[in-house]
């Protein structure tokens, strides 16, 4: 049986059960909180267990599997992570990468092909070993690959990077998530790049499709073979969840259940909320947690005609075959 891995090790896809496609343990920045909030608003031993609980809430309303696109530039850290696994009954499946929407980080600016230090594209190894050997010496090992393609004309820092992760997918086969908006439709924009390097986009995850209405756009993803992440609901700023329930209805009824995941895109934690993050939280995105999609959406999409076959296939069924089942 194929296996995909997971911060503790790898798992039978067929055991992942109901997914959630696009959550965050923590964003935090390291430099913020080593400069701006250890000695204010970060206390690893109390945000650890608060993580734990949450995650074990979680785990408890039948949600199995939770994918973690936390990489360099959201505070990607595998050891605080693999301390909070091993007291959750949840898998967390993490990715490497680069999320930047516009310049490179400085220890790749200059280096590569043509730069400074002419050599290979580093992005292309570093990535790879995060697949095949592991993250930073923890043994745990990236099961995707992600980057941002969040205009519709990204500059040519953001290509470099998609163009690396296309060719860390294609030495090593593990599915791709792409950071886009909705408004500026650069889905498209990211599966023309990806496609251009000989990526096949059943292998490739539009993460904030949801954030768009637009039937014909997201009908057209799906048509070239991308998975659709319909992953911010309670995120109202970027789309009412009315809309995204009707949008995520209406794509079912047209027979593309079996091109979309559900998810929230939240947190434990956001270091973009600094030390009043709960509060903040509660009164500008009250939905906006992990459980709000068993809670609510889920009900909201079954009263607009969406069948729980379909809401099985986008939550266990779609998330299987995407890390190879």
């Amino acid at each position: 049986m194929p296996t995909v891995e997971t911060v503790k090790g790898p798992v039978d896809v067929h055991h992942l059960g109901r997914t959630l496609m696009h959550e965050h343990v923590f964003v935090v920045s390291a430099e913020h909180v080593d400069n701006h909030g250890a000695d204010v608003w970060w206390d690893e031993e109390e945000q650890v267990h608060r993580a734990v609980q949450r995650l074990s809430s979680l785990a408890r309303t039948g949600i199995s599997t939770i994918v973690d696109p936390t990489v360099w530039g959201l505070g990607r850290n595998i050891p605080r992570l693999q301390r909070i696994a091993d007291l959750v009954d949840l898998h967390i499946i993490v990715a490497t990468g680069i999320y930047a929407y516009e310049e490179l980080p400085h220890h790749y600016a200059y280096r590569g092909p043509g730069l400074l230090h002419d050599i290979p594209e580093p992005m292309v190894d570093d990535f790879v070993r995060d697949i095949e050997v592991g993250v930073a010496g923890t043994g745990v090992r990236a099961a995707f690959l992600k980057c941002c393609v969040p205009t519709a004309h990204p500059t040519l820092g953001v290509v470099r990077i998609v163009r690396a992760v296309a060719r860390a997918h294609l030495s090593t086969g593990v599915p791709v998530m792409v950071h886009t908006s909705g408004g500026e439709r650069s889905g498209a924009t990211a599966a023309d790049l990806l496609a251009a390097e000989g990526v096949d986009l059943q292998n490739v995850i539009i993460a904030h499709a949801g954030d768009s209405n637009d039937l014909d756009y997201l009908v057209g993803l799906a048509d070239r073979g991308a998975v659709l992440g319909m992953d911010r609901f309670g995120l109202d700023v970027y789309n009412a969840e009315e809309s995204r329930v009707a949008t995520v209805a209406a794509l079912a009824c047209r027979g593309y259940a079996d091109r979309m995941v559900l998810s929230h895109d939240a947190s434990c934690f956001i270091d973009y909320f600094g030390a009043d993050h709960d509060a903040v939280r509660a009164a500008a995105v009250p939905n906006w947690h992990y459980e709000h999609i068993g809670a609510v959406i889920v009900p909201a999409l079954l009263a607009a005609g969406v069948t729980a076959g379909q809401i099985d296939q986008m939550m266990a069924g779609n998330p299987r075959r995407v890390f190879g089942g």
